[in-house]
Parts: C-alpha cells; structure tokens; sequence
C-alpha cells in the first residue's frame, strides 16, 4: 500500500518501520481479540504482561543480554536517567564524565548535584566534532563509574572504541544507537537508551543493569521511583508504565529478529551512511561537521558555512518531501538521522535532492 509520507530524518521522535506501523493499525482497535486497544486495557492484565514478557525476551535475544542483566523500562525518557545514574550507583560520591556533547555535558552537571564529577576528557575545545583519546585516562581510584554518551545525536560523533575505564563501571547512555549494530553488553556495567530515536515512541527509556550494581541501601536518600532495585523487585510494573510504548518497542524487536538482526542491521546503516557521507565529502556547497574519524552512522551533522543558505536549502527540502534536516537550535547547520527505519532509498533520495540544490544554487 502506497502512503502520503515525507522522508522524515527526525532526531527523534523519528521515523518508525512501514511495516511495523501498519501491523499496529491493523490491532489499534482490538488487540489480538482482547476487545481493546493496548492503549486501554490493564497493565496488570495477564494479556499485557505477556506483552511485556514477549518484549524483554526478544529484546535478551536481540542483544544477547547476559543472565546476571536485569532489563528495566522506566518511564521519563533518557533525560531523566541523568540524575537516577548517580542517584543510585555514586556509592562512594565519585564518578568519572567523558563529555563529547551536549548530552554527556547535560549528564554531568546534573551528576554534579549528587557527588563529586570528575570531568575526565573532553572534545569541547573543538566544538564536540571529535571524541577524545580515551585509551589511558587518569580515571579517579574512587569513581564508582566512568559515563559516556556513546553517541551524541546533535554533534553527529559516535565512540569507535570503547574508553579504557581501568577497570572500573562503564555506563553508557545509547539513546541515538541503540539498537543499530551488535553490542556487546558485557563490556558494560549499566546501558540505558530512551526509546524514541531508533526503537519506539517517547515517553520511554530502556536500562540494562548489571544485577551486583543495584543498591537497595537507598530508603533514605532516593525517591522511590527513581531506584533501580524498585523497578527490577517489580519487574517494571512498580506502576502504570508506558504501556503503549512498551508494546511498540516489542514490535520493533521482532522486526529486527526478522530482517536478521543486529548484524544485519548494522551493514544496512552503514551502506546509508556511506552514500550521504561520501556526497558530503566531495561536495562543493555542503562540508561534514564531524571529524571523519567519529562520525555517526545515525546523526549526519553538516552545513554550507552561510547560516542564510542553509535555511534556504531546509526550506527547500522540506517543499521537496524531506523533512525535519534542521540543525539542533545549539549548533544550526543541519543534521540527517537516518535511523535504522530509514530506508536506503530515503538517503539516497535526499543526496540527488543536494546534489540538484548544490547545482543550481554554487556561484
């Protein structure tokens, strides 16, 4: 069936699978002969807890989710796991910050209100167009973790190697990546993704928690909600969770079970990428603002260099079906997230698009 939709290349919320869309409508009204939407029925029903079930299961297959891993979905989106991360692990009031964007920075001046953060390497000097060489940092004795943002989705950079933590906790939020190639959660301590970039509709954030690191010494000195111990004891029904989105995200794990997996799914991002960055690298009009070296398969940032021109060439997309390539409002220029539900044919649409402008418009 053919549909009247633009190419959204949407940070987020953003593009979600056809095919995944319309499996949904086709159960809006009725859920699987429940009578009711999922939108509607219980999150104590024994229908919705096969579906949470059915989504933590395929989500463990998925990512090969080691037993001693609990997988937690929390509502508040990934912003608000910047004060649940030090709330819950900061045991000894230390923790090590990587900040090589606007999300790590968020990250760790909100760490700053619980213990001490220490800021261990950073790429602001140069505008957060690179990751720093994180391979011998002077990590804190005392850190109860090390945190990156492991790919920053307004600056356009994504880590290719791990940092070296010294042994030490690896947390690291995946919101803009999660999802887009195999990961090997074992190298982590804790990983948390909000849902709305890659997997599912907002309103929803994803934890993988190593079990040994859930604290339940924390009665005192943490909301109740905002314990990780909570929502494991309770299997993430603690309270109403987002229903909806939970039941979205199962969809999308079984899609990527289907089409092969994150093996799969990495090689497909990869081509797409490819083709855009490639364009950008011999263009004339439009430069990559990412250092090759780091540059994300998920968040192309580029610009022309003319603020002007490049509201020109947004306004002129947008007419032509390509929406949403507006920079974030920190950094401007503009920024293509071609997420795993971005078809090839999308990218490759929006390149013949740039490659028109740059002729008509070069002086």
């Amino acid at each position: 069936m053919k549909y009247d939709r633009v190419y959204n290349f949407s940070a987020g919320p953003a593009i979600m699978p056809v095919e995944v869309l319309e499996e949904i409508a086709s159960e809006v009204l009725n859920y699987r002969g429940s009578g009711m939407s999922v939108m509607e029925m219980s999150h104590r029903s024994k229908v919705f807890q096969n579906i949470i079930d059915e989504a933590e299961a395929d989500l463990r297959d998925l990512m090969n989710i080691p037993d001693n891993y609990k997988v937690l979905f929390v509502q508040g989106g990934a912003t608000l796991q910047f004060a649940m991360v030090p709330m819950n692990l900061m045991k000894n009031g230390v923790a090590d910050y990587i900040v090589t964007g606007a999300w790590s920075e968020k990250a760790y001046l909100e760490a700053k209100k619980y213990g001490k953060a220490n800021l261990l390497a950073t790429s602001k000097d140069k505008n957060y167009s690179y990751i720093p060489d994180c391979s011998d940092l002077p990590v804190d004795p005392n850190a109860d973790y090390v945190y990156i943002c492991e790919n920053e989705t307004i600056h356009g950079t994504t880590f290719k190697k791990l940092p070296n933590t010294k042994g030490k906790v690896l947390v690291s939020d995946q919101s803009s990546m999660f999802l887009s190639k195999p990961c090997n959660v074992s190298d982590y301590g804790l990983i948390y993704a909000g849902v709305q970039k890659n997997v599912g509709p907002a309103g929803l954030v994803i934890v993988i928690i190593r079990e040994d690191l859930i604290r339940k010494d924390l009665d005192e000195i943490v909301p109740t909600y905002m314990r990780y111990d909570i929502h494991a004891e309770n299997g993430s029904l603690y309270n109403t969770p987002n229903c909806w989105s939970i039941y979205v995200c199962g969809k999308v794990f079984k899609y990527l079970k289907k089409i092969g997996g994150l093996s799969v799914m990495q090689k497909i991002n990869e081509e797409k990428a490819a083709i855009l960055y490639d364009f950008l690298d011999n263009s004339k009009m439009f430069r990559g603002t990412a250092e090759k070296e780091y540059r994300s398969l998920m968040n192309v940032t580029f610009a022309t260099g003319d603020k002007e021109l490049d509201a020109k060439v947004i306004a002129a997309a947008k007419a032509a079906g390509f929406d949403n390539l507006k920079g974030h409002r920190s950094v401007g220029g503009l920024r293509a997230s071609i997420y795993n539900a971005m078809p090839k044919e999308g990218v490759e649409a929006l390149v013949a698009f740039l490659e028109k402008f740059e002729k008509e418009n070069l002086v």
